[in-house]
This record gives C-alpha cells, sequence and structure tokens, in this order.
C-alpha cells in the first residue's frame, strides 16, 4: 500500500525539546516529524507535517487532508480537552486518525484525562514519548490495510 498520512501536532508542540523536559523529553519538533516520516516510509506512505498554534489552521488542514490524504495522524496538544470544532473536523471528513500524547495524560492533572478525540480515534497512543508517533504511525497504516482487505 502507498499513500499519505497527514501529522499534526497542535498548540506549544513546536517547543519540544525545550518545553518541560521532565515530562516531555528533549526531542525536537524537527526529530518527530523525522521519526513519523520514517516509520511511514519503511511503510510506502509519504508523511506530510504541519503544527500550529492556532485552531482554525489544524481544521483547514484537516478539511485539506480528505483530497490527499488516507488518514491523519494528530497530538492535538490542549485542544485536546477543549475542541468541539476539531472533532468535528475530523469526523466531518471520514478519515481514520491516530491520537497520539506524548506524555501518561492519565497521570497527569485531572482535566487532561479527558479527550474530545477518544472516542472516535480509529488509534490512541498514549505516554510512549516520542516513540508514540511511530507507533501511531504503525498502528494506522496496520487499521488502512486492514480496512482495505
Amino acid at each position: 500500500m502507498s499513500g499519505r498520512l497527514l501529522l499534526l501536532n497542535g498548540p506549544n508542540l513546536n517547543l519540544l525539546g525545550t518545553r518541560e523536559p521532565g515530562v516531555y523529553g528533549t526531542a525536537t519538533l524537527a526529530d518527530v516529524e523525522r521519526l513519523a516520516a520514517d516509520a511511514a516510509s519503511s511503510l510506502g506512505f509519504e508523511l506530510r507535517a504541519v503544527q500550529s498554534n492556532h485552531e482554525g489552521v489544524l481544521i483547514d488542514e484537516i478539511h485539506a487532508a480528505r483530497h490527499d490524504c488516507d488518514g491523519i495522524v494528530i497530538n492535538p496538544g490542549g485542544l485536546t480537552h477543549t475542541s468541539v470544532a476539531l472533532r468535528d473536523a475530523l469526523t466531518g471528513v471520514g478519515l481514520p486518525f491516530a491520537e497520539v500524547h506524548i506524555s501518561d495524560v492519565y497521570a497527569r492533572e485531572a482535566f487532561r484525562h479527558h479527550s474530545y478525540l477518544d472516542d472516535v480515534a480509529a488509534v490512541r497512543v498514549v505516554g510512549h514519548g516520542v516513540d508514540g508517533y511511530a507507533e501511531a504511525v504503525r498502528e494506522l497504516a496496520a487499521f488502512l490495510r486492514h480496512r482495505e482487505s
């Protein structure tokens, strides 16, 4: 199978490598994007990566993905816990998606335990550090392959 995946990183993920390294580690956003792209490439997928601190930009990217992507890997950052609009965009385009979080959100503040995406995501990877991105790519690719068979 060949195709394209969209990798979306939400607010504050541009600060990876310097933001709370005890929680998020020292890998940068460029490291994360490279890790995900390598995983995608090994499975026959091209990966397009976008990071934005603006909800509307993320929604526009999700809408555009319906024309040229097979699935989406998304770390919505803090929008996980607040954005019905992001959920509506993801369900509206009908593409399967993987929700990924670097930290174990269930071991953190109570408000982080709720995700507006968890019940509609095809794949969820939580608390596996930046390696979770490659895991999410692999699991989403497997989901897509299974769906086609």
